[in-house]
């Protein structure tokens, strides 16, 4: 099995979201299901399919896939694709062999603070988001 990388685990992470919102979206007709949940036409947490539940927090949404826990914060504009460490970290913690390495929280932290100093990911201007958005 070849090395991980942070960019294997954020490529990954961010496949994953795309597949639980889509979820979402079979679900409810939107892959941002907040605005449903605020206006009460939806519970906070319920069942999207046989193995796959939903559970909506703060300015996020946890997704269960198969036991997999899909944990996300909806960025600017409902945008989908944005992490940062934390949310790379509970992911690597779901996936623990594939991701040892960055089960240890101080090695995230470290490299995802190198990555963003070297320019590979970003916070949008002006957005009061703590994500960060990989550049194109």
């Amino acid at each position: 099995m070849k090395t991980q990388t942070l960019e294997d685990l954020i490529s990954e992470h961010l496949e994953e979201v795309e597949k639980a919102t889509n979820l979402l979206e079979l679900s409810f007709g939107t892959k941002n299901i907040l605005g449903l949940w605020r206006s009460k036409k939806i519970p906070l947490r319920g069942k999207l399919s046989d193995d796959a539940t939903y559970e909506l927090h703060g300015i996020g949404c946890r997704v269960y896939i198969s036991e997999k826990c899909i944990d996300f914060d909806y960025g600017p504009d409902g945008r989908i694709d944005g992490f940062d460490s934390w949310r790379l970290y509970i992911y690597a913690c779901e996936v623990p062999k594939k991701y040892k390495k960055y089960t240890n929280k101080t090695t995230l932290e470290r490299e995802f603070s190198e990555y963003v100093e070297k320019g590979k990911a970003k916070k949008i201007q002006g957005s009061t988001s703590n994500l960060f958005f990989q550049k194109p």
